[in-house]
């Protein structure tokens, strides 16, 4: 079997585009040092794909919540840590980095049913001191942390 058989299969297709936009192409290809025009139109169906598979609110992904606050808002910092635990099945891990100004950027990683992701993307960008938010899914899942069946190795129970 040669090399371009083990490959994943592509398919050639045709595109006509007006010159103003294949220079304005070529020119992305240019900038963003994709390798040719086809890498940078993948790129772009890609996106464009997974931005019309979150309409599907019973697909699952995995994603992001990017979170830009003020940490000095009265309670906040409980309340989204409240969240957090509220929806344990589906935020996997956070990180968040303080920055000047007592601002804070937060990302979540999450998983689960475009709808729940949603609802709880909406939960964090609504409270009072966040100063903007934003959800990126991705079409794709993250291996299971646990086995189906299999105990937790942590005694888990509150103290």
């Amino acid at each position: 079997m040669s090399s371009r058989e083990t490959k994943e299969q592509v398919s050639r297709v045709s595109i006509s585009l007006p010159p103003g936009i294949l220079h304005e192409l070529d020119a992305m290809v240019a900038e963003k040092g994709y390798a040719s025009r086809s890498q940078a139109i993948q790129n772009i169906l890609h996106q464009e794909l997974m931005a019309s598979r979150k309409d599907s609110a019973d697909e699952l992904m995995a994603g992001v919540i990017i979170l830009f606050y003020n940490n000095a808002a009265t309670g906040l910092s409980q309340k989204l840590a409240e969240l957090q635990y509220e929806n344990l099945a589906e935020v996997i891990s956070s990180l968040h980095v303080n920055l000047v100004r007592r601002q804070t950027l937060e990302v979540l990683l999450v998983q689960g049913k475009v709808r729940k992701l949603q609802e709880i993307a909406d939960q964090f960008m609504t409270q009072s001191g966040v100063i903007s938010g934003k959800l990126h899914l991705i079409a794709s899942l993250i291996p299971p942390v646990h086995e189906k069946g299999r105990a937790p190795a942590l005694d888990m129970t509150p103290c």
